[in-house]
């Protein structure tokens, strides 16, 4: 069995856990491998993939281009990149950190006459290592991108697990984004969990996941 189809069948014991009538998407998070290992989980099934820096976002889209992939991603955004980023119209920008940022990608979508799929991030542990819009402030946020940005199409949230060995405090801050998702007006995403914390996120209502390490093939 491949580690995808470990993975796979990890995720669908914890779904059923959680609600048979959850619909659980997997990102392949493609940022340490070769082409090659991304058309190796392509050949097993996998289309949806994801990347942190907009340069090899780029590289890889470019490479890859015959292959009818999902890209997404997931990283840091710098304002000058985006352009960039934009150009390439990946699927869905999960890391959207705050109100200035969502701003100025709405300039420049506003420009080009196009739209953009994208998440809030919300740094749910409040760790200072981490991006994203305090938890208390999300709400709020959310709403007003919603408002003032209509070039992005603002489907839901994306948080990151606390950075610890700790179940019970990698749950709260799952718990705490979770809330907020169930508080947002037509949300339907929840991007949250990673290879050491999928299942956990899972049974935290996480409908999107983002695995690298656990499926490397």
């Amino acid at each position: 069995m491949s580690g995808l189809q470990s993975v796979i069948a990890k995720i669908e014991k914890a779904r059923l856990a959680y609600d048979a009538h959850q619909i659980i998407n997997l990102v392949a998070v493609s940022k340490y491998w070769e082409t090659s290992q991304i058309i190796e989980l392509y050949s097993q099934g996998q289309r949806a993939f994801g990347e942190n820096k907009v340069q090899d976002l780029k590289t890889k889209h470019q490479l890859l281009e015959a292959y009818p992939l999902e890209w997404h991603f997931i990283g840091r955004i710098q304002e000058n990149k985006i352009n960039a980023l934009i150009d390439l119209k990946p699927s869905l920008i999960h890391s959207i950190e705050s109100l200035k940022l969502a701003e100025a990608f709405q300039k420049r979508l506003q420009r080009s006459g196009i739209s953009q799929r994208v998440l809030l991030q919300i740094n749910s542990s409040q760790e200072e290592s981490k991006a994203g819009v305090h938890p208390q402030e999300a709400k709020e946020v959310y709403l007003a991108i919603k408002e003032n940005c209509p070039n992005l199409i603002l489907e839901g949230v994306m948080t990151i697990g606390a950075h610890t060995q700790d179940q019970s405090v990698i749950a709260k801050s799952f718990e705490c984004t979770q809330k907020i998702f169930d508080s947002l007006p037509s949300a339907s995403i929840l991007s949250m969990g990673m290879s050491g914390d999928y299942e956990l996120a899972i049974a935290n209502g996480a409908n999107l996941l983002r695995i690298g390490s656990a499926i490397t093939p």
